[in-house]
């Protein structure tokens, strides 16, 4: 069975990927995925994400048991990376999705501003400890995001299975059951040392990118150092960040093009 190994965006549980994930199972593919990252406390958020890392290889030694294609969103792309580049032998192919690798002096800056204690000031964990997290019931959080112009953009079906992911039941209310304290902290501690682990451990596994059309991430990182990795395997999908749940059915068959393309080019090397 082939197998995909997906890691989630920073504030989106994987079970908000389902779409997405129903259409790889419907291709042959096995899907695995830790549903919230940093809600382990034998896997807790520091800077550079190590632990994070470590989740993310225990899951696929224990939960999965074999080589899989990593694939993951944002913060779960870096997580992948991550992952691979410490352990080739559990990752068979490396699809990130919008998660642009961060270096040079942006990196150095980040490195800084972190131990600085400002990193805040240039992420969007400003944003995230303000978040709301609590509604009356999943209709009026429902609303809530339905009114907002970014959930707008998402495909049919994306924002309830957000509501029913991304909120849990708390008393009589419903809460964001990704703790935003948690996604702060994620935020604040963005991995600044990509590259250079990435030249330290080379990964032995084909990579590709796939980024949004309008992506504010990718056009403040810029495509320098991932295209220097992922060797020319970049596309593109209409849409921001959050592409994949803008437009999961291209996301998921973008996704399948590019592990058949690695699958072929692995192949071809052997030969």
């Amino acid at each position: 069975m082939k197998t995909i190994v997906f890691s989630h965006a920073n504030g989106f549980p994987a079970g908000i990927y389902r779409l997405i994930f129903e259409a790889w199972r419907a291709a042959g593919f096995e899907v695995h995925a830790i549903e919230k990252y940093g809600h382990d406390p034998r896997f807790p958020v520091t800077s550079n994400w190590p632990h994070l890392r470590a989740q993310l290889i225990d899951f696929i030694e224990h939960r999965v048991g074999g080589l899989a294609v990593l694939v993951g969103h944002s913060l779960g792309g870096y997580l992948s990376l991550m992952a691979a580049s410490r352990r080739p032998d559990l990752a068979s192919g490396l699809v990130m999705l919008d998660s642009p690798v961060l270096s040079g002096w942006k990196a150095r800056a980040v490195q800084v501003a972190k131990a600085a204690g400002i990193g805040e000031r240039f992420s969007p964990g400003h944003v995230s400890k303000r978040r709301r997290q609590q509604w009356d019931s999943a209709d009026a959080a429902f609303e809530h995001f339905a009114a907002k112009p970014a959930f707008a953009r998402w495909a049919p079906g994306m924002l309830r299975d957000y509501v029913a992911a991304g909120t849990e039941p708390h008393g009589s209310l419903r809460r964001l059951s990704f703790h935003r304290d948690v996604e702060t902290a994620i935020y604040n501690t963005l991995p600044h040392h990509l590259a250079r682990v990435l030249r330290a451990h080379p990964l032995r596994c084909p990579m590709a990118f796939v980024r949004g059309t309008t992506s504010q991430e990718v056009r403040q990182v810029g495509l320098r150092a991932t295209e220097r990795f992922a060797q020319g395997r970049i596309s593109t999908i209409e849409g921001s960040h959050l592409f994949p749940l803008e437009r999961p059915a291209d996301t998921a068959v973008e996704v399948l093009k590019l592990i058949a393309s690695m699958q072929e080019g692995s192949q071809t090397t052997r030969l």
